[in-house]
């Protein structure tokens, strides 16, 4: 709850220690769309739909609804206790991007655009979302993948890969 509290007051927090993507939240954060802690966990090929989410943080400010505080007493797959946001990001178009590490040490931004989209998630108190994109999303993830990127993202609201590029 901290963390997301936190990410939402232009503050972002890297989950699992992965500075990368706390650098990618805090570029969206600073654009004004958000810069939502996510991962690609399945895939929908009836629906053309990918199930994105994370137990944290997640930035609040770009909630299609009230976020929950949810108490779990699975925490990120382990027992224990702990207390967490549920939240899905608003339905419409999304900017995703990944900080990327090359082979040449050298440093790029991978983006992507494509919307979030109405429809069933799990309610296990994450963030979770249902995004499409303007290709097939099998297409989409092996496109994504081919680039190299570690399995975290940001997630904002809103068109934005162009500024980014420039």
């Amino acid at each position: 709850m901290g963390n997301s509290l936190l990410t939402a007051n232009n503050i972002p927090v890297a989950g699992e220690y992965d500075i990368k993507n706390v650098h990618a939240m805090k570029i969206l954060d600073s654009f004004g769309i958000g810069g939502s802690f996510t991962e690609f966990y399945t895939m929908d090929y009836d629906e053309d739909v990918i199930l994105m989410g994370h137990d944290g943080p997640g930035h609040v400010e770009i909630a299609q609804e009230k976020p929950k505080l949810k108490p779990l007493s699975l925490y990120h797959g382990k027992q224990s206790q702990g207390l967490s946001i549920e939240m899905s990001v608003k339905n419409g178009p999304v900017t995703l991007l990944s900080v990327v590490q090359t082979k040449e040490q050298n440093f790029k931004l991978l983006v992507a655009e494509g919307k979030s989209v109405p429809g069933p998630i799990l309610e296990i108190g994450n963030t979770n979302s249902r995004y499409s994109f303007p290709i097939p999303i099998k297409d989409f993830v092996e496109e994504w993948s081919n680039e190299g990127p570690a399995h975290h993202c940001a997630v904002g609201v809103g068109h934005i890969s162009s500024t980014i590029k420039k």
